[in-house]
Formats: structure tokens, sequence, C-alpha cells
């Protein structure tokens, strides 16, 4: 079956790498009502980690995410994809970026053990129209 998929917008927060971090400002956007569509902690330092946010309506978040004392940088877009778990899922929409050269930046993907997948794409802003068109969405 053909993988679902979504244009994306993200926002990136730089924090304290402390435990706890993370939930407070999870937590915090659960209460208000944020669903988010994919979330990642990269660390950027010996005490600083930057958080990466894909909200499900990214105006709602960046003015509720303002509110709550918030530093965000964004809107940024990106992909996400998902499919069904097959050998060489991964691959297949690597081929179709490399065909309509275009660079991946970063990627990240994950089975959620029901045979599917999710996987987020990063391309440069100056790719992205590229990206989307050799990918169909």
């Amino acid at each position: 079956m053909e993988p679902k998929i979504l244009k994306v917008e993200f926002f990136q927060c730089i924090v304290k790498d402390q435990p706890g971090e993370a939930y407070q400002i999870l937590s915090h956007m659960k209460s208000l009502g944020v669903n988010l569509l994919a979330f990642n902690v990269v660390p950027i330092g010996a005490e600083t980690a930057q958080l990466i946010m894909f909200p499900e309506r990214p105006q709602q978040f960046s003015v509720i995410a303002e509110k709550a004392g918030l530093h965000l940088t964004g809107p940024k877009r990106a992909f996400i994809v998902q499919g069904d778990d097959e050998l060489g899922a991964f691959a297949e929409i690597h081929r179709r970026l490399f065909e309509g050269d275009v660079n991946v930046d970063s990627s990240a993907g994950v089975i959620d053990g029901r045979g599917g997948y999710g996987y987020v794409i990063y391309v440069r802003a100056t790719d992205y129209n590229k990206a989307a068109e050799v990918l169909g969405v």
C-alpha cells in the first residue's frame, strides 16, 4: 500500500537538559489541548537540549507556547510519512527523493509494533517544494 505523506510544520525550543524538563512542557501542552504529531529531543550542549515539536495545529500551538513562556524557533517544514511496515519501506522513500535530486538533511523512523511505521524527513528549506512534488504531496 502507498504510504501516507503529510506536509507538516515544526517548532524548536531550547531548554535546560535536566530530568523532567520535557515532561513539564509536554504535560502543560496536554493540559492546554495541544496535540503533537511528533516530538523529539536532541542534546545540543552539556546543559541544553532542543525540543522539536510537530503540532497538529501550528498556529494554535505558537500562540499557546508563547503564552506559556516558551521561546520558539519556527515554524519550519518537514514531512511525516506513515505506511505499512515492510522490508525496504524507508529505502523506497529515499529512492524517490534521490531520483528527484533532493538531499535528506535528517530523518528518524520507528515501527509502531502493529504493522506500520512513522517516519519524519527533514530537507533543506530551498528543496521543500521540490521534495513535496517528488513525494506527491
